[in-house]
């Protein structure tokens, strides 16, 4: 018989993990499950790719989500229509869940919360928080009390730190699976073009949301002209498709470098060498196996670098989302891996300590070596998709 099964979602890396255990829930057990949607956060894209139904209206809002880190945010959703939006979405998924076996909730204490309003069994997988940020997880009593009814049937967490800690604060139905998103890290055959030199090669993870990312990107070419000062090394650029040649063009001109052609940035450095910068628009996970080291501006990405063993460094930038709070909380989330240089981007000598930095790190065996562990830690092996999508499928 099929079961229809809700997931709710609360933001970019909610959606991800969300539309990865969905496309296991399909894969493995394609009779089984009928699968909507509603991305409390917006539009959606990740379940759009996949041909998910989604049940509710969908807004990308001006702060992508990130209202936590700046009160300016909640202010510009506010004033873009927020409230209106969010109790559209809530009569959306109250009516539409009445005939649901099974909620999913991806996220924090809204999508738990409206899982647990539908008065249907839920599942919650707090992808968001983590113990490793306090060393203890303090719940909002709102989000402990849904997480306490008898409607919540499992508590997936994002490690196994977490699950163990909630086991000892009485959750006893909270258990750690595996982390979805260490799951898409597949390679494509698209040539990164390294030179067999054995200079390091260095990945550059501006972020996706857009205009940030690409404040970002120019505030890690200046890291990138640091560190070819000191030494010369690779670099390469993870950059998503909705960035176009053009605001490639414009950036480039903006801080001071040149567009070479496709794929290429460059600049001539104060010693007359010339900084080779290559991006790619379709090889993440290519250049995360391959580097040697990560500047990261990002959220999930920089988690998914970690997860593979890779050594981090990260400035703050302007956000809304890649603030001096936002990668403050990542260190905390992420361990040793992740060092954070500096507390905002307007500060002196920014640069040159990020790459003064990169060099240390890369001279350190034993730093590097712990970074592999920690990944392992901090983010579990893979499989994870598959194994929650397997505990699903019992509970129904």
């Amino acid at each position: 018989m099929t079961k229809t099964i809700l997931f709710l979602s609360n933001g970019h890396g909610e959606d991800l993990n969300a539309s990865l255990i969905l496309q296991a829930l399909l894969k493995n057990y394609p009779k089984i499950a009928f699968i909507s949607a509603m991305p409390l956060v917006g539009d959606g894209t990740a379940y759009h790719r996949l041909n998910i139904p989604i049940i509710g209206p969908t807004q990308t809002l001006p702060s992508g989500g990130m209202i936590y880190t700046q009160l300016s945010n909640l202010v510009k959703d506010l004033w873009s229509g927020l409230i209106k939006l969010t109790w559209r979405q809530i009569k959306a998924v109250l009516k539409y869940s009445q005939n649901c076996d099974l909620i999913i909730a991806v996220g924090d204490i809204f999508p738990i919360t409206l899982a647990y309003l539908t008065r249907r069994p839920f599942v919650a997988f707090i992808v968001s928080t983590s113990s490793y940020y306090e060393g203890r997880l303090h719940l909002p009593f709102l989000t402990w009390w849904c997480l306490k009814s008898s409607q919540c049937q499992q508590i997936f967490t994002r490690d196994a730190f977490t699950a163990k800690d909630l086991q000892q604060q009485g959750f006893k139905q909270a258990i750690f699976l595996g982390y979805p998103v260490m799951d898409v890290l597949h390679r494509t055959e698209t040539d990164l073009g390294l030179e067999k030199n054995y200079q390091p090669m260095i990945a550059l993870l501006p972020g996706s949301r857009l205009p940030e990312a690409l404040s970002n990107l120019g505030l890690l070419l200046n890291i990138c002209e640091e560190i070819a000062l000191i030494r010369p090394m690779q670099f390469r650029v993870a950059l998503v498709p909705s960035i176009t040649e053009d605001d490639l063009m414009i950036l480039a001109q903006n801080i001071g470098w040149r567009y070479l052609e496709q794929g290429k940035l460059i600049k001539r450095t104060q010693k007359d060498d010339v900084i080779l910068v290559r991006y790619f628009f379709n090889a993440f996970a290519n250049i995360l196996y391959e580097c040697d080291l990560v500047l990261g501006m990002a959220g999930t990405a920089v988690e998914q670098a970690v997860g593979l063993g890779k050594p981090v460094v990260q400035i703050p930038g302007y956000g809304p989302q890649f603030t001096y709070r936002f990668a403050e909380a990542q260190m905390r989330l992420l361990g040793v891996s992740v060092t954070t240089i500096g507390k905002n981007p307007n500060e002196a000598n920014l640069f040159r300590h990020a790459a003064q930095e990169v060099i240390k790190i890369l001279h350190d065996p034993d730093y590097l070596h712990s970074c592999v562990g920690n990944g392992k830690e901090r983010m579990g092996e893979k499989g994870g998709s598959d194994a929650i999508a397997k505990q699903i499928i019992y509970l129904l």
